[in-house]
């Protein structure tokens, strides 16, 4: 892995990581244009908020971390989503992780400028896994994340890009295994099949993530209830969730599963 550095400037670090080892609760905001929207399945998206009312909101409700995601920005070649970052930095002092549009090191380098923590890339690095070497050589391991959207496909999962819309030929094992030796420093696996759904993390898909790396893995994708972060977390050894739906919905709140998975007994950062 590259060397750990602090964003831009190692001496001016925006937010400490201190408590990466515990589990995370995360609030997923997908972005297009200036809104967060939500579908199911990655398609049918419809308006659900404000980016920096939301994440403002969470962040008072004692999430962990925000993850910001431009839907539409590798399919049209949309500008970074620098303002939303600029103002939304300026308010929240959780993780911020942004992805969308990030195909180089200079749209990397304007994102942590801008306020993010971390960048997430999929579509860019699987058109060019140098990019993720590149991040994370210069920023260091812990500013870099990979992205990857999954689907089934006959008897294994294969890697798409584009919101879920192309097929690679990879496959997520591999291809997280590939990641890990490139210097990312954690992954984030979404199911398509189950975005927006909120029957539940497909828990063979985050397994199958987990048994790839020993790397932080983040899951997303099919949160509806209390129960799915306790599998994810427990069942799976997951060290996150990421969820939107049934946040932005109100089918769970950030309290809720705090207080529930705690009761469980999984590890959560304290909340003051």
């Amino acid at each position: 892995m590259g060397e750990q550095k602090w964003r831009v400037d190692p001496e001016k670090p925006r937010v400490e990581f201190t408590f990466m080892s515990m589990k995370r609760l995360i609030a997923r905001l997908d972005i297009k244009g200036q809104n967060v929207i939500k579908g199911v399945q990655m398609d049918g998206q419809r308006i659900v908020g404000d980016p920096a009312e939301l994440a403002s909101k969470y962040y008072e409700a004692g999430i962990d971390e925000i993850v910001y995601l431009d839907t539409v920005a590798s399919l049209y070649g949309r500008e970074n989503m620098t303002a939303i970052v600029e103002q939304v930095a300026q308010c929240i002092f959780v993780p911020l992780t942004v992805g969308g549009g990030i195909r180089s090191l200079d749209d990397a380098r304007l994102m942590l400028r801008s306020g993010a923590d971390k960048v997430a890339m999929n579509s860019a690095a699987v058109s060019n896994p140098r990019l993720l070497q590149e991040v994370s050589s210069t920023f260091g391991s812990q500013c870099a994340v990979l992205s990857v959207e999954a689907k089934r496909v006959e008897n294994d999962w294969e890697v798409f890009t584009n919101n879920g819309r192309d097929r690679t030929g990879f496959f997520v094992g591999k291809w997280i295994e590939s990641a890990q030796e490139l210097g990312v420093g954690e992954v984030l696996i979404t199911s398509i099949d189950r975005d927006g759904t909120k029957r539940g993390l497909d828990l063979s898909l985050k397994k199958l993530a987990r048994s790839s790396t020993d790397l932080p893995v983040i899951g997303s994708g099919g949160v509806g209830s209390v129960t799915d972060f306790y599998r994810a977390l427990h069942e799976a050894d997951l060290d996150g969730v990421c969820v939107g739906a049934a946040l932005h919905s109100g089918t769970v709140d950030v309290n809720q599963i705090r207080n529930e998975l705690a009761d469980q007994g999984i590890e959560m950062r304290k909340v003051s």
